[in-house]
Order: C-alpha cells, then structure tokens, then sequence
C-alpha cells in the first residue's frame, strides 16, 4: 500500500502554484531585462497570460466552459495574449512582451518553449477536432511567426521571426521564409536556449547572390564571344587573303639597317 501510495504522488500533476512559480523562474533565465521575482510578477505580461491560463485551463478539463472562455477574454483584455484555455502548455513557458499572442485551442506545448511577440499557433480548418500545431520542448519561435495546422515542431527546433511554418518540422531544425524551409540543423549552445536570432541563415538572399554570380558570369562570356565576332567581321571587311584556306601569313621580319 505505501508502496502505490508513493505512485499514485508521483503520477500527480503539479499544482497551479508550483508551475506558476516555474514560469516565473525561467523569465530570469532567458531575459536579461528582468532583474527580480517582483518586476516578473508585476509587470510581465507573459507570466500574466500564463497565469491566468493555467487557471482557465484546470476549470475547462474539469468540464466548465463559459467561466474559463471568461478568465481567457479578460487576460487578452490585461496582456494582448489570446490564449485558449483549451490549450495545453507545458512547464516553464515563457511568453517574451506577450503583445499579439494567439494560441489555439488545441495546440499542445511541451517544456521549456519560447515564444515572441505577434506569434500565432492557429488552425486551418473549421471542422473540429485536432487543428492546431504541436511544440515540442525546448523550442523558439521568433517575433511575428506563424505556425499553422496541426503539424508537429520538434524539440529544439527554432522557427525565424515572420515565418509562415506549415509543414512538419524535424527536431533540432531551423526555419526561415514564407512558406518555412528547414534551411540548417540546429547548433549546439552552452547556454541551452538558443536566441541569436541574428544568426539565422538566409536562403533566398544565397540564392539571389548565387543568381547574380552567373549573370555576371554569362555576361562575361556574352562579350568574349561579341569579341569574337567583331574580329571576324574585320577580317572579312579587308582585302588580305590572310583567311583564305591553306595560306600561311610569312612571318614579319624586323631590319636592322638604318
């Protein structure tokens, strides 16, 4: 008996007080900005959101639904995240200005995800059932990003600021452009979280400068060959029989009498 009591602890989700308290801690982790638990608590909409998601969401899985759509409406109200409480977020989320968030409702987060500001995890169809994306753990999406459909982003995976991701996206990948392409596979950081976003590669701004190096390379043979055909039109134009089949020009002897 203590034995599945023990079990029966351990198999218990945890409290609505110790994952807020999580998400707080993590803010510290990956902001510079943020200074102490105070500023985090009182001024972050992000931990806000998060909050008062966690909240709206145990009422939803415990079969309320105009109370939590509520709670969900007033924390768009307080920190332009629009978040559902349908959704499900794993521990140490960290929503970074919060402005212009919307997740839906059956989007699945995993642990330790990023996102920024103007990010949409959104659906593609009307019908019900499964039509938002999966986030894997540890995984960052840049600023104005869109995830759509229910594909699945795998962990580490980081998305590029604007993208438009609408296909599945392996673990460890990095995706820029609109539709997203995997362009690199993550590197590895010391840090564990990966944000540079400055360093993410740039694949039509390659293939642009691939396309001016053959321009230049054709133009460069476009006027060796317009060479070419200046100096045969030139010797067709004198009365030389130098071109004629089978003579031999003699060779130009230099005098040396004065």
């Amino acid at each position: 008996m203590p034995a599945l009591t023990n079990m029966a602890q351990t198999a218990r989700p945890p409290s609505w007080w110790s994952l807020l308290r999580e998400d707080a801690h993590c803010v510290l982790e990956r902001d510079p900005a943020a200074r102490n638990l105070v500023e985090v608590w009182t001024i972050y909409p992000g931990v806000q959101a998060i909050a008062l998601h966690r909240l709206a969401h145990a009422l939803w899985r415990r079969g309320w639904r105009y109370l939590p759509r509520w709670i969900s409406f007033f924390a768009r109200w307080l920190t332009h995240a629009d978040i559902h409480p349908g959704a499900r977020i794993g521990t140490r989320f960290f929503i970074d200005h919060g402005a212009g968030v919307v997740i839906g409702e059956t989007a699945e987060i995993g642990n330790d995800v990023t996102l920024y500001h103007g990010v949409t995890l959104g659906g593609t169809t009307w019908r019900a059932g499964k039509r938002h994306p999966t986030l894997g753990n540890q995984v960052v999406v840049g600023a104005g990003a869109k995830i759509l459909g229910p594909i699945v982003v795998g962990d580490r995976a980081r998305i590029a600021a604007n993208s438009v991701v609408i296909d599945a996206v392996p673990a460890g990948a990095t995706v820029v452009g609109i539709p997203g392409r995997v362009v690199v596979a993550r590197r590895r950081t010391t840090h564990g979280f990966d944000l540079d976003h400055h360093l993410i590669p740039d694949p039509v701004g390659k293939a642009i400068a691939c396309l001016l190096d053959r321009v230049a390379q054709l133009e460069r043979a476009q006027a060796h060959a317009g060479f070419l055909a200046t100096s045969d039109a030139a010797c067709s134009a004198c009365d030389d029989h130098c071109a004629e089949p089978g003579f031999e020009r003699p060779f130009l002897q230099t005098s040396t009498e004065e």
